[in-house]
């Protein structure tokens, strides 16, 4: 049985948690709420967190969603190991996004999704999602912490799962017309099935639940690090990178667009400031050219 109720509840309430830890890292300011209903080709609801100008977070946001809508588009069947038709789904889902103040703390995602076709006798469904560290300056103690955290998540539904998922994200988080990886990766499943529903729904919960525990060591350890104007123009010019990458090739943005999506909610995503310099490139032995190497797909754990 597909407890859809139980999902939404999980989602909505991994939001409010989430916030709530944020807002004690930031002190005085706090994510503001938007409660949405959209109608069209797709049409459900949501409520949108979002957090501005923070000491800590630059910009930052939460959205959780609950949506219906006629025939799944391309971006959300792209890749799947079966065929799908013009089929009415509901898609339930919890997408986080966090470009920090400092550029020595990295940017982070999360994206948690459910999946369920309607007109059928044996409905299809699955699990999507992951999280991945994007950072501007590479500092291995903060890789191995964050692969570590996401190793042990995957370790009790089997030994493949980690590696499988980090190969996934590693191959999916990366800009093909720059011929370079996004960050350092994290871990990416989709078309989640095989496993049945409790297990599936179980690795998700799991998933979602150690993301604080993945993020806010890096985050206390970098925060208080002093930068400068270097240091910003610098994450400056890698946001462009995060901007193309979202606007070009990922596909909870494409799917956004293609079913006429609640716009705001859907480009919460972008940073706050981004800069494209053409043919940029970093000084010599500088940290900022350590940064190529440092996101070379490598086993951090």
């Amino acid at each position: 049985m597909l407890h859809v109720n139980d999902i939404k509840h999980y989602f909505s309430n991994l939001q409010q948690t989430i916030c709530l830890a944020l807002e004690k890292v930031e002190c005085e300011k706090t994510f503001q709420k938007f409660p949405w209903q959209h109608t069209g080709i797709v049409r459900g609801e949501g409520r949108t967190a979002v957090l501005e100008g923070g000491k800590c977070i630059e910009k930052g946001g939460v959205n959780v969603s609950h949506v219906f809508g006629d025939a799944l588009p391309p971006s959300s069947t792209e890749g799947l190991r079966r065929p799908t038709g013009d089929q009415a789904f509901q898609a339930l889902g919890i997408s986080l996004i966090l470009h920090p103040e400092n550029p020595y703390v990295p940017t982070v995602h999360m994206n948690l999704r459910f999946f369920k076709e309607e007109n059928s006798d044996s409905p299809l469904w699955w699990f999507g999602g992951g999280m991945d560290l994007t950072p501007c300056y590479g500092f291995e103690e903060d890789a191995r912490h964050w692969h570590q955290t996401l190793q042990t998540v995957c370790a009790p539904f089997g030994s493949e799962v980690y590696p499988t998922f980090k190969k996934n994200c590693d191959d999916y988080f990366y800009l093909k017309h720059r011929k370079e990886p996004r960050g350092i990766g994290g871990i990416f499943f989709d078309d989640l099935n095989e496993w049945g529903f409790e297990n599936c729904f179980a690795f998700t919960k799991h998933v979602g639940d150690c993301f604080l525990s993945a993020y806010l060591p890096i985050v206390n350890r970098r925060s208080r690090l002093p930068f400068g104007k270097r240091g910003k123009q610098f994450q400056a010019f890698r946001r462009g990178r995060y901007v193309e990458f979202n606007l070009i090739i990922d596909r909870g943005t494409l799917f956004g667009l293609q079913t006429e999506g609640r716009t705001e909610s859907i480009l919460m995503s972008l940073p706050p400031t981004a800069e494209w310099r053409y043919n940029w490139h970093p000084e010599p032995n500088s940290p900022e050219a350590a940064l190529e190497a440092f996101l070379k797909p490598r086993d951090w754990v």
